[in-house]
């Protein structure tokens, strides 16, 4: 008789037979650095993660270099925003000051920046607003010249977020035409609007100031689309494929695993760490072990790369 449990009855043969297992290697850390000085603010809605200034930065990248976190992924809170965001292009902008400051003191820490505008955008919308709705067209043109100015200023990846149609073949030959073929893309393809980025706009200041994101992010009904998307980015050449939030979308990310021959990312959003945290705070849960599941699911459901706030202490557990 077959008993499934003879391979269940010590940790070590637990450890032989199992078929997912997290590594610091699959992880990618976002950081938040606002133009300024002397700013270390922890945001309250996300327990444990702050927003920097360049001059105080110095500790938390030393922290990700020591835990061998390989990547970090970069977004900005400028001090000027306008219509358009046009301080996301600016050659000397907070964001592409950070990318030169990171390369030139951690030059081996891999750089993503997040391409979008709502941090930027004194109306919180992804692009150029047009009759109360963000024009795709007229937005992808600033795509292009913010992708280029990240480009110049040392990224080693650009990760378009915005949702734009459009966007990956805007990026792609933007890039080649410029001299950069070599860096490559991680879309986010299939990024659900979602009640899931409470926190992160606490974090960023990118809440928009009327409506809401829908008409340019994903319904969360929607599976078939989600590889009609990626289905298009992978034609326009999008080098990695995203899907935003996780938790919520494990079948999605195993479905752009199971079609597509790229690496598949998943991003671990703000409210599914901030609902850990709460509950953690609480002893309600095992934070620890909840947290180290959830980031398993996602691995286990198909993610090869898993953006997460949750990269320095999944690290520390690792390296146990």
């Amino acid at each position: 008789m077959f008993r499934s449990r003879r391979l269940r009855k010590t940790e070590n043969i637990r450890r032989l037979v199992r078929e997912t297992k997290l590594s610091v290697d699959d992880f990618i850390y976002p950081l938040f650095i606002e133009e300024g000085e002397d700013i270390e603010t922890e945001i309250v809605s996300m327990p444990g993660i702050k927003r920097f200034s360049l001059d105080k930065i110095a500790k938390e990248l030393d922290e990700v270099i020591s835990l061998n976190i390989p990547a970090v992924l970069l977004f900005g809170i400028p001090l000027k925003k306008d219509d358009e965001g046009s301080e996301t292009w600016n050659d000397k902008g907070i964001i592409q000051q950070a990318i030169k400051y990171i390369k030139n003191n951690y030059p081996d820490l891999y750089v993503i920046t997040d391409v979008c505008f709502c941090e930027y955008t004194s109306h919180g919308h992804c692009g150029i607003i047009h009759e109360n709705d963000v024009a795709n067209d007229p937005t992808l043109l600033n795509i292009a010249k913010q992708s280029i100015s990240h480009a110049k200023a040392g990224a080693d990846m650009i990760a378009p977020s915005g949702m734009m149609d459009g966007t990956v073949a805007m990026v792609r030959e933007s890039l080649d035409n410029s001299g950069f073929s070599d860096i490559p893309i991680m879309a986010y393809s299939v990024k659900y609007a979602s009640a899931y980025y409470g926190p992160f706009r606490d974090a960023a200041d990118s809440a928009p100031s009327f409506g809401d994101r829908r008409t340019y992010q994903m319904d969360a009904a929607n599976r078939d689309e989600a590889l009609r998307k990626a289905t298009f980015d992978d034609q326009e050449g999008a080098d990695i494929l995203m899907v935003k939030p996780a938790l919520s979308y494990l079948d999605i990310i195993r479905d752009l695993k199971n079609n597509f021959d790229r690496p598949i990312a998943c991003y671990n959003v703000s409210g599914e760490y901030a609902m850990i945290k709460a509950a953690g705070e609480k002893g309600w849960i095992d934070e620890e072990r909840v947290m180290m599941e959830s980031l398993l699911s996602m691995k286990r459901a198909g993610a090869d790369i898993i953006i997460t706030y949750f990269a320095k202490e999944a690290a520390k557990i690792l390296m146990k």
